[in-house]
Parts: structure tokens; sequence; C-alpha cells
């Protein structure tokens, strides 16, 4: 949902970082306080005995483990469509998983949104079943509405907490508040509608504002009738939302600007590049040493870009080799990673993680000839007319 600041790295899966920020360690702590005192409750024990505390320290882990299976959902997902995911980030009010770039089509949009929620839901159906299976339909119901007479074990005590928590996580993801699931989805269903994905941003940012307001709102009333934390906690996802909301519609009113402008309206037509068959001493001499740029684009006899070769690796090749080494011994493979096709929208590029990275990308027609260049410096450019 969310993301915070600067975090801690517990482990990896599938290269996706799983981090926390210190704020997670907070709400670990108030969870685990508050639930061992019900636990020990529910088993008439000290709040303070082993049998609560664990199943306090259970079910904080169950928690936060659902919200990393409903983050994972969504980084799958993208990895599926060919996004990448660098990084899932815990923090006080939630996760959220950390995309390269945007979403490229409302189809994907509504995949990459609707699979977190949906793993939710399937942690919610198997909880339930369990706990009903377990403890039978009149037991369990007392569990999830944490009566402490409710006739049942501590772990399924655990089991309804769980699945209510997660019944909470779903509908309030499901909620059509921008940049929540729920918000992202109708994103999705506005673009598909509209054609148009800042016209949809828009749409759903303003939708998003709305139901903050309502939150901060909300979370004023019930501090004022008793409530506080609820009602602080409530009042801040609100001023969370309002404000991702404003920086989307913003950003969305920058990039309309641009959406209908093609990369090769802007782009460099005659780019510097070398041939195949340059040697690495004259690519040094002549092309390095001259333009004191760190990479160069390459291509063949017939125009068709190759890749890029860098500075360093020409370096690396021994003084005594370079006269009888040529770049397309030295070459990185002319992958989407430093190029991109004269018929994307610029806007596409706003997000591009291999633009950020090289500052550049080398554009090519249907056929992979070399068309031209498109530098940072002209994206800003573009912007700012």
């Amino acid at each position: 949902m969310f993301g915070g600041g600067g975090s801690i790295t517990l482990f990896r899966i599938r290269g996706i970082r799983i981090a926390v920020d210190w704020s997670w360690f907070l709400i670990l702590f108030l969870v685990i306080f508050w639930l061992s005192g019900f636990y020990g409750d529910v088993l008439d024990k000290p709040s303070s005995s082993t049998e609560p505390f664990l199943l306090a320290l259970a079910s904080a882990l169950g928690f936060f483990g659902s919200i990393v299976l409903h983050e994972l959902g969504h980084a799958f997902e993208a990895q599926r469509h060919g996004i990448g995911i660098t990084t899932i980030r815990l923090w006080i009010f939630g996760g959220m998983a950390q995309m390269d770039r945007e979403t490229d089509s409302p189809g994907t949009e509504f995949k990459v949104a609707a699979a977190g929620p949906a793993v939710t839901a399937i942690i919610a159906v198997v909880l339930i079943a369990i706990g009903l299976f377990s403890a039978g339909y009149s037991n369990f119901e007392d569990a999830v509405r944490l009566y402490k007479t409710s006739d049942t074990t501590g772990f399924i005590t655990m089991v309804a907490w769980l699945a209510s928590i997660n019944v909470i996580v779903l509908v309030f993801n499901l909620l059509p508040a921008f940049p929540m699931d729920g918000g992202r989805i109708v994103r999705a269903i506005a673009w598909k509608v509209t054609g148009k994905r800042n016209s949809a941003t828009r749409f759903a940012a303003n939708l998003g504002r709305i139901f903050g307001y309502l939150f901060i709102g909300l979370g004023i009333y019930w501090a004022a009738t008793g409530s506080i934390f609820s009602g602080v906690w409530i009042a801040m996802i609100g001023f969370l939302i309002t404000g991702s909301a404003k920086a989307a519609a913003t950003q969305s009113a920058v990039t309309e600007k641009i959406e209908d402008v093609r990369v090769a309206d802007v782009m460099d037509r005659q780019p510097v590049t070398m041939p195949l068959e340059t040697t690495v001493e004259k690519a040094l001499d002549e092309y390095f040493l001259r333009f004191q740029w760190s990479w160069f684009g390459v291509v063949d006899s017939n125009g068709k870009f190759r890749g890029v070769v860098q500075r360093e690796a020409a370096e690396a090749i021994p003084e005594g080799e370079r006269a009888f080494t040529t770049v397309s011994d030295v070459i990185e493979a002319g992958t989407s990673e430093f190029r991109i096709p004269e018929d994307a929208y610029l806007e596409s590029l706003l997000g591009n993680p291999d633009m950020r990275r090289f500052g550049a990308l080398f554009v090519t027609d249907v056929e992979g000839r070399l068309s031209g260049v498109i530098t940072v410096e002209q994206l800003g450019m573009a912007l700012r007319a």
C-alpha cells in the first residue's frame, strides 16, 4: 500500500529485497503487547507467561507474513509482465512493492493491482476454513469477535485473529482510494474506458483525495469521542492518502502535456556511434579521449544497432592487444536495456530505470537500425516546453 524511508534488509526472494522500516518494530511491539494480554485472558493465564507471549509473537509474525505475501502477489505479477521489482518494504502503515517502471496497459495495471488483494483473500479463506473445521461455527465466531469466553484453544483464537485481520486488510485495500490497490483498480478501469493513462490517474487521484479527507474527518471524530489511538491512526492514513493522491494528480498534469509525443519527435537523429569493426585502440584514441564520454553505441555495416561499448571494458584490454581487438569483442549486447523503439511514447521514459542508469537510450526502427538517441536533457527540454 504505502512505503517509508530508510530500511533494514531481512532477506531476499527471487532477487526481491524484503526490508523493514524502523516503524515496523514499533507496530510489532504494540501488537505483541496487546495480544499478550488478550491471549492471557483467553487462556486464563498472566499475559507475561510463556504461552500467551508465544501466541502473540506468532500472531504478529503471521500478520506481517500476510503483508509480505500480499506484496509478493503484486511483485510476482509485475515480474510476469516484465516489470522489475527491487524492494518490498514494510513499515508502520503496511507495505509497498517498488516497481522500476509503471505498467504499460490498463490490463497489466489491473492484474498487478488485483494480485495483492487476491493473495490476501486466499489467506483469509484458508484461515477461516481451518478455524471452522477445527472449532465449529459457533466457537470460531466467538474467537473472531475476540470474546474472551470463547471455548477455543489458543491456536484457534490465533487463527481467528489472523483471519479477521486479513479480511480487514482485504476490505481496506479494495477501497477506491488511490494509491491503494482499489484506487489502482479504478485507474485501470478508467484507463481502459478513456484510453488515456493521465486522465485515468487524475480521476483515481481525485477519488483518493476524497477518501483521504473522509479518513481524516473520521479519525478526528473517533479521537474526539474517546478512541484516541484509532482516531489518530486513521487520520494519519488519511493524510498519507491525500498527499500521495495529490502528488499523482500533479505528475499526471505534467505528463499529460507529452502523452501524444513520440520518442522520434525529440531525439537526436545524428548520434556519434562506432562501427562494429573499430579497433579498441582507435576507440580509445578517437572516441573516448576526444569526446570524454563513458560509453558509445555500436552499429554494423547495415546501420543496425548492436550494443554499447563502455570505456572500462575497452581499457581492460591489454595495450599490446588493442590494435588487433575490435569493439565487437567487448560490447554489451544491444538488448532492450540500451534501446527503445522510435514509435514509443516519450512518457514511457519518465520512470525508465535504464534511462536513469545511462542518461540516454538509443532509438531504433522496426528493423533494428539505429535512428537516433534520446538523452535525459532532451527529455527535460520536452517537459519544460
